[in-house]
């Protein structure tokens, strides 16, 4: 649309978590060998502000889930010029741990949520242990709380954030995930968040173990791409491989935050 505003997008290194291959596939993996997961926020830049794409975790939920973080998600973000306590807007791509702790860190913002989302984390299939335990009791209380204090925009499907953002409900991996699209210079990019982990997961029709419906989760691929301006536009959610094909914000960030909104590398 004409008047869609055009963004900067970065990613935010935060965390780490040294695993095997066999760990992030239904079905397990043939080769069996390391590969890591890293965490990531997402920060969308514009004229009028920005806008930050999840939360992530904090120490403490790190220890608890054996998982390393890296640096804080507000020193990442302040590195780029970005004030969390300035931020009005946060979208929240679903409510497991990793995307949304953290939510002190943000006293003013409003937090952009599906309705499926916070449906699922405080119903019925929260009685099940398989489908609770990406979620903590304390993220999902917090979340009910800023509902109560006029905090919270819920979002039924897809809906305009802002001129040039948009967000997707993809579900799959957790019954109400979003994705959320950015107008940038160099087209439509797609913060795919957990709709897909890795880039192998969306370029090979494989499927994460953590999941509510994995034929949400591959039928999720081709709604990706036709959102974006192209699969090289589509960011996966955990991938180092983030950090080697899109450059470094400005020089001294290498490896910890990466410009999205630039073209990435060949190869």
């Amino acid at each position: 649309m004409d008047n869609e505003e055009t963004y900067e997008v970065y990613a935010v290194h935060y965390g780490h978590h040294d695993r095997q291959s066999l760990q992030n596939y239904i079905g397990g993996d043939a080769h069996d060998v390391l590969q890591p997961l890293d965490y990531y926020v997402w920060a969308i830049v514009g004229r009028n502000g920005a806008y930050v794409v999840d939360t992530g975790f904090d120490e403490a939920m790190g220890k608890k889930r054996h998982r390393t973080l890296v640096r804080p998600i507000a020193d990442g973000l302040r590195a780029i010029g970005v004030q969390p306590d300035k931020i009005e807007n946060v979208i929240v791509s679903h409510l497991h741990y990793d995307h949304t702790g953290n939510y002190d860190v943000f006293p003013r913002a409003k937090y952009h949520l599906q309705d499926t989302e916070m449906a699922y984390a405080t119903g019925r299939c929260m009685c099940h242990q398989f489908l609770k335990t990406p979620f903590e009791e304390e993220d999902v209380v917090a979340m009910v709380r800023k509902l109560f204090s006029g905090r919270v925009v819920f979002h039924d499907g897809a809906d305009q954030i802002a001129p040039g953002i948009t967000v997707h409900k993809v579900g799959g991996h957790s019954k109400g995930l979003q994705c959320v699209r950015v107008k940038t210079r160099r087209g439509y990019v797609v913060l795919a968040s957990d709709a897909t982990h890795l880039y192998n997961h969306f370029e090979e029709g494989r499927v994460f173990p953590t999941t509510y419906n994995p034929a949400e989760v591959v039928e999720g691929y081709n709604h990706l791409r036709r959102l974006a301006t192209s699969t090289a536009h589509v960011v996966p959610g955990h991938d180092p491989a983030v950090l080697t094909r899109y450059p470094a914000a400005k020089a001294g960030l290498e490896g910890w935050v990466v410009r999205l909104d630039a073209d990435p590398r060949q190869g």
